[in-house]
């Protein structure tokens, strides 16, 4: 997905490093107050890039916001002026925000390429909608099953559909191995 609706005039997206932790206070802070400060015509969009993770962990799923880019606060900004020096009141407001350690690019803040914005874009995009499992598995891993009519049998996996969230695992019933499709979070690896 492009990063454009049309950037105003001058607008760059430029990366904010932030305290770990810090990631959504500053975006709240930076967004609830630009207009206080009269920003909105230097400061335009805040992006803090996130994916929905699932694990389980006691035979309960559990699901949890996590960031793309752990430490990172992006941000669409006009920062230079026409004469390419640095605008004080907007670069300012952001670097003195709580949370902020800085601008990627120090005391003279380096603008994202566009195709690092698109990349960004196309991240959240493809983690738009979707469920990830936190342990990633592969196929011919041993794993043992955690919950559904096979729990506490092991199997091997034969296959990942990581669109679907699903493996299809082949577990030993009646001395037979038997295909069975399951979901990432009804799985553990055997080892664990």
């Amino acid at each position: 997905m492009p990063a454009q609706t049309s950037a105003p005039p001058g607008a760059q997206w430029f990366a904010l490093h932030t305290l770990s932790g810090q990631e959504n206070k500053v975006k709240n802070y930076i967004e609830k107050f630009k207009k206080a400060e009269e920003l909105d015509d230097h400061i335009f969009k805040i992006l803090l890039p996130t994916e929905v993770v699932s694990e389980v962990k006691g035979g309960k799923k559990s699901t949890k916001v996590r960031k793309l880019y752990p430490g990172y606060v992006f941000i669409q900004a006009k920062l230079y002026g026409d004469d390419s020096k640095l605008v004080n009141k907007p670069w300012y407001f952001v670097k003195e925000t709580t949370g902020v350690i800085g601008f990627v690019g120090g005391d003279r803040p380096a603008a994202l390429r566009q195709t690092e914005i698109d990349e960004i874009y196309a991240r959240i995009e493809a983690a738009s909608g979707k469920e990830v499992p936190k342990v990633q598995y592969s196929v011919g891993e041993e794993v043992k099953i955690t919950d559904g009519a096979f729990a506490s049998l092991t199997g091997r996996i034969d296959e990942i559909d990581p669109d679907r969230g699903k493996l299809k695992v082949s577990v030993s019933i009646f001395g037979r191995f038997t295909p069975v499709e399951l979901e990432y979070w009804q799985v553990q690896r055997a080892t664990e």
